[in-house]
């Protein structure tokens, strides 16, 4: 007799939303702001916490109560303490996913796949490919890859991007808010594209003088702004 159902293995791929706020009326003001376009996305989110975030000032009821208001699936908690925010997550029906703490720049990423490199430091450079699945984050710094990056992959930095190859992935400059933060790539390819929490996806290739060339990325009266780079 036949199964009624099979498993098989799949990679959801979701949206990360850093929070910068405890206060649950500034989460309102922003998504009441960006929901339309997150909308759009059609992508389900996960909230990092920051690590410093105390159980106690997070009210997770009312920013939830939030995203549902604007039809936003939020579906999972993110933060490196698993054993505190875990239960935290399983109390509101939310997956937990741990975030790893933080790795010097010149480890080698493309040994072990990983969820979340995190690095304090003004300039993060990576020499090596950023594969599908893993996730770059330069806190508080400029991020400056040389590698290729794949589909799947995401770069995430609070200043500006710098991707000198081939660019398949996910890039998201000015994570932090900044709005006049960058990206620059030498090789356009990118799945998706955000600076200062305004996004474009890329379902259909550029057009020809933009598609696999050298671009710049950044904010133009609210919209993005995608310029050829004459190398």
């Amino acid at each position: 007799m036949k199964s009624a159902f099979d498993i098989k293995s799949a990679r959801l791929d979701a949206l990360a939303i850093r929070l910068n706020s405890m206060d649950a009326a500034e989460w309102e003001s922003t998504l009441a702001e960006r929901a339309a376009q997150y909308q759009e996305l059609n992508m389900p989110m996960v909230l990092d916490i920051p690590a410093d975030a105390n159980p106690d000032d997070f009210d997770i009821t009312a920013i939830t109560s939030v995203f549902r208001a604007h039809q936003l699936p939020l579906i999972a908690l993110r933060h490196e303490d698993a054993k505190t925010w875990e239960n935290i997550a399983r109390h509101h029906q939310l997956a937990f996913n741990e975030s790893v703490k933080v790795i010097e720049p010149t480890e080698d990423l493309s040994h072990e796949p990983v969820p979340t490199t995190l690095i304090n430091q003004p300039t993060v450079f990576v020499s090596t490919p950023v594969r599908t699945g893993q996730q770059v984050y330069a806190e508080n710094a400029d991020l400056i890859v040389t590698g290729v990056v794949s589909s799947g992959a995401e770069l995430i930095a609070d200043g500006n991007i710098h991707v000198y190859a081939t660019m398949r992935g996910r890039a998201i400059a000015g994570a932090s808010g900044r709005r006049d933060a960058r990206i620059f790539i030498h090789h356009m390819q990118a799945e998706l594209v955000s600076v200062g929490g305004i996004f474009r996806n890329f379902e259909q290739d550029l057009p020809e003088h933009l598609h696999k060339k050298a671009v710049q990325i950044h904010l133009e009266d609210n919209r993005l702004v995608i310029n050829p780079i004459n190398l």
